[in-house]
């Protein structure tokens, strides 16, 4: 197969003057923000090498935000343009009851889409409620079908479970699914084909993630199984990829389509091609804080804006100025990098 190329994408400041619309979330590059994603739990039942450490302390639950309170900021995103919230953790399916949340953000006016990332461990059970209280995106975590590498990564068993949760969102209506795979090498080039093989069959859309410096481990660069790589063997050994035609260019995954028609596949390849210069995304975490990077040194806690005397005016006001101040980008690629004290498990993906 020809290696198709991936233009690197730098996170340059544009000429832009500061916001001219004092109601949206843009910040100083002109990057207009609309996706929220809002963390409802540190917890996880897996313990993922790439995430989190083995023995970990989580936080008290009556630390983390109400779902009273989460809507009531979503509330205030959505009046300032959000209008794309994905709810991650840890894992979300461990916060007791999430479907309700699910149903309060689904009645807030102006969000359109609401998205929930998950292991999958607990979704056989939780599917049908979630579906109905007004979820239809999908992103499962999904390394391997191997279950000793499925051991060896999470630290648990559960791949069975997983891959019922799958079937069982299938059922009840999903779509799209997406299936989400840190791209490690030594893992991944083994068990790309055989989780691009089951996706396609299962009409389920694959997505690659390369591995990036937010675990609790020690990152090497030497790990990241790159996106061409992952292309070129996919390309060999499973379909011909093209670009697809209609790819998002403020959307995280570079898309492609097989030829034959069998599905598509996508590729974040935050380490070989950034894409900072078209980020829209904002963070919320479990506790409150606001997030306007994965990467983010600083953070501005909102919980006791939401849990006091905070007016909606003043939340809006500290999720503007949060988004107005963010850096160009990660930097992970250069000297200045310096990585965040919490791990992915703590920030929500």
């Amino acid at each position: 197969m020809t290696r198709i190329p991936l233009e690197l994408k730098t996170a340059a400041r544009p000429a832009a003057a500061p916001p001219s619309d004092s109601n949206g979330l843009v910040d100083t590059f002109g990057r207009r923000h609309n996706n929220l994603r809002i963390s409802v739990t540190d917890r996880c039942n897996l313990r993922c090498t790439y995430c989190m450490p083995e023995d970990v302390t989580f936080r008290d639950r009556s630390e983390l935000l109400s779902f009273e309170e989460i809507a009531r900021f979503a509330r205030v995103a959505a009046s300032l343009g959000v209008d794309k919230i994905r709810l991650t953790g840890g894992e979300p399916l461990v916060r007791k009851d999430l479907h309700k949340l699910v149903r309060l953000l689904a009645a807030i006016s102006g969000i359109r889409d609401i998205g929930l990332t998950t292991n999958g461990i607990l979704l056989a059970d939780q599917a049908a409620e979630l579906h109905d209280a007004g979820l239809r995106r999908l992103n499962v975590s999904l390394d391997t079908l191997d279950e000793s590498r499925f051991l060896e990564l999470t630290r648990r068993t559960g791949l069975d479970r997983v891959l019922a949760g799958l079937a069982e969102a299938r059922r009840v209506g999903f779509a799209p699914i997406k299936v989400n795979a840190v791209a490690i090498r030594g893992v991944t080039d083994r068990d790309a084909v055989p989780l691009a093989r089951y996706c396609r069959e299962n009409g389920f859309e694959l997505r690659f993630i390369e591995y990036m410096p937010i675990g609790a481990e020690a990152w090497e660069r030497e790990k990241v199984f790159f996106a061409d790589e992952i292309l070129d063997l996919l390309g060999r050994e499973v379909a011909t990829l093209a670009p697809a035609p209609d790819h998002d260019p403020r959307a995280p995954a570079m898309d492609y389509d097989y030829a034959d028609g069998g599905g598509r596949v996508g590729i974040i390849a935050s380490v070989s091609r950034p894409f900072c210069a078209s980020c829209n995304r904002v963070r919320l975490t479990a506790e409150g804080k606001l997030r306007s990077c994965l990467f983010s040194l600083d953070e501005t806690d909102v919980r006791p804006l939401l849990r006091e005397s905070g007016t909606d005016d003043v939340i809006a006001d500290r999720l503007r100025g949060s988004v107005h101040a963010k850096w160009a980008g990660h930097a992970f690629n250069t000297a200045h990098f310096v990585k965040p004290n919490r791990t992915m498990h703590a920030i929500g993906g």
